[in-house]
């Protein structure tokens, strides 16, 4: 009889664990939130893994394992590991919502690369800045004024400036071919829940992505040099009107406050980008990238319901810290899928215990910061891992970026 004792209470306990795993902070917690939460209507994707596909909070804790922050109030989130691509954590993740600016992470990943060298100028007309939305977020670019690729590309990542979007988009060809790129290339990342309308996330009809594909956007522009530049500037000089036969130039900062700090939210610690945003019918979003102990991880946050000031960055704040305590301590519940187009190639697997030796001795070269922004960066070795091809580049998976860290000079948590 006590043998029989003992493994019935085993069971039970099991049983416990595997109930309260679900929840940020157990199951009755769950419920009272879940109740005043909106919910999906419709049956979400399964990309990356069936639990994805699944209402509400998917998460499973192993032994010694933090729960998830209580204060999350997002209608859609997740928490991923950026180089393997596991997800750690989510609620909703498939959920189509609007994405607000965070729809130009899809818009630099798809339009920089074709629009280089950064020294490339271009004098504005005014057709370029018409069409921008009502209420926009602006830089403060000026028709019969000559930007460099490189100044457009800055009021994009710090100030959201669809003003430069827009500009950005003429360049490439036209508002309405870049919306079709930028379709193509949310499908050939298989971000299948994005429709595209406007290139710089301005509400329009029918414009949904989710905290998923975000995720997906993030990991891939992230791959490119230029695009983790300008995601984890915090401030830089941008061309201003002419004064007496001198151009002048204003100070812009990068309005995500995990970088830049603001009342009552701090710089994060390790924060490498990478964009913001908010309108009228997606509410604040944020997708944030950041790396501690040689650990990088991604996490969006889509709408808030929360009226704390900065709840976009406190509840991603608060998944970093969670999911870099949890290293080790869950079982995935998902994965970031590659591109359509990823093909492994030959050799490239790492040579045996590659991985341990470059995380006990990174090499690390330091370079400067771009002229006209702030902060240094440093360059991390790449350690070995799955390479595989991608249209117009190479797409990483399982390897160590080398993550700037502009913000070190700010205060730390």
């Amino acid at each position: 009889m006590p043998a029989l004792k003992k493994t019935v209470m085993t069971v039970l306990s099991a049983a416990l664990l595997s109930v309260s795993v679900v929840s940020p902070a157990g199951a009755a917690d769950k419920d009272k939130t879940d109740d005043k939460q909106p919910r999906p209507t419709g049956q979400m994707s399964t990309v990356g893994g069936k639990r994805l596909g699944e209402v509400g909070t998917q998460v499973d804790l192993g032994p010694g394992a933090p729960v998830l922050p209580k204060e999350l109030s997002a209608r859609s989130w997740i928490v991923a590991d950026a180089e393997d691509g596991q997800v750690l954590a989510s609620h909703n993740a498939h959920w189509r919502l609007p994405p607000a600016s965070t729809l130009k992470m899809l818009f630099a990943d798809t339009v920089l690369p074709a629009l280089q060298p950064k020294t490339l100028t271009h004098l504005v007309t005014e057709d370029e800045l018409a069409g921008i939305g009502e209420g926009s977020s602006l830089v403060g670019v000026k028709e019969d004024h000559s930007y460099t690729v490189h100044d457009l590309w800055l009021g994009v990542f710090l100030r959201s400036g669809n003003d430069a979007v827009h500009v950005l988009s003429e360049m490439y060809g036209g508002v309405p071919a870049t919306v079709a790129a930028m379709q193509r290339h949310a499908e050939e990342l298989q971000a299948l829940d994005t429709t595209v309308v406007s290139p710089d996330g301005y509400d329009a009809p029918r414009q949904v992505s989710s905290a998923y594909d975000l995720t997906l956007f993030a990991r891939s522009g992230m791959q490119k040099a230029d695009f983790r530049e300008y995601a984890a500037t915090a401030t830089a000089e941008f061309p201003g009107g002419e004064k007496k036969g001198k151009r002048e130039s204003f100070e812009i900062q990068n309005t995500n406050r995990l970088i830049t700090g603001d009342i009552g939210v701090d710089p994060y610690k390790g924060i490498a980008g990478v964009k913001n945003g908010y309108t009228t019918h997606a509410g604040n979003t944020f997708t944030g990238i950041a790396e501690r102990d040689g650990r990088v991880l991604l996490v969006t946050v889509m709408n808030p319901s929360s009226d704390e000031s900065h709840a976009v960055y406190k509840e991603a704040a608060h998944l970093l810290d969670w999911g870099f305590a949890a290293e080790g301590k869950v079982t995935p519940v998902g994965e970031l899928v590659p591109p359509k187009s990823a093909v492994p190639t030959k050799d490239s697997e790492p040579a045996a215990g590659a991985d341990k030796a470059e995380k006990k001795h990174p090499a690390a070269a330091a370079a400067a910061a771009p002229a006209g922004s702030s902060g240094a960066w440093t360059a991390l070795s790449v350690a070995g891992g799955l390479l595989v091809l991608l249209a117009g580049g190479v797409f990483l998976v399982n390897r160590r970026w080398p993550l700037p860290d502009l913000v070190r000079r700010l205060p730390r948590r």
